[in-house]
């Protein structure tokens, strides 16, 4: 346990934001699962759920919950899902 005030400080901090990434990357992997649920014939819930799914994607990588790299990746992949689908 640290001894120094700022250190205290840093440790609650720290804390809460690894719960607020946790929960961002909880929300994000769930979204994302839904949108992989989905099956072929079901073209119109589908394109919904992507719109959701970047939305989210786009979000997290603004908090920082994710790399801009990656959430171009993620974006990249179900984009590739999607017109497969088609």
């Amino acid at each position: 346990m640290p001894n120094i005030k700022s250190a205290k400080k840093r440790v609650k901090v720290t804390e809460v934001k690894s719960l607020r990434n946790q929960a961002g990357k909880s929300e994000l992997k769930t979204i994302v699962k839904k949108f992989d649920a989905l099956k072929d014939g079901e073209k119109s819930a589908a394109e919904e759920a992507f719109k959701v799914a970047v939305k989210t994607i786009d979000r997290a990588a603004a908090n920082g919950i994710l790399h801009k790299n990656t959430a171009a990746r993620k974006k990249s992949a179900l984009q590739l899902k999607l017109n497969a689908m088609k």
